[in-house]
């Protein structure tokens, strides 16, 4: 592995940095928006399948005894 020293590795890390594309205010919101609404139709998917496997499984079971 090559060696620099710390200078130039300060000097690669801010010219990378220059690189980067960040995104913009209103794209953070519209993401987190995004993330908090899927969390939360997802939540309420297991909740729905939680419930189907619960009923289910309390009528296969109350017939056998």
């Amino acid at each position: 592995m090559a060696r620099t020293n710390p200078l130039t590795f300060l000097q690669q890390v801010r010219s990378e940095t220059a690189k980067v594309s960040w995104p913009t205010r209103r794209e953070v919101g519209v993401s987190t928006v995004m993330v908090l609404v899927l969390t939360g139709l997802t939540a309420v998917f297991f909740f729905l399948v939680d419930l189907l496997i619960r009923t289910g499984l309390g009528a296969v079971l109350g017939l056998v005894s």
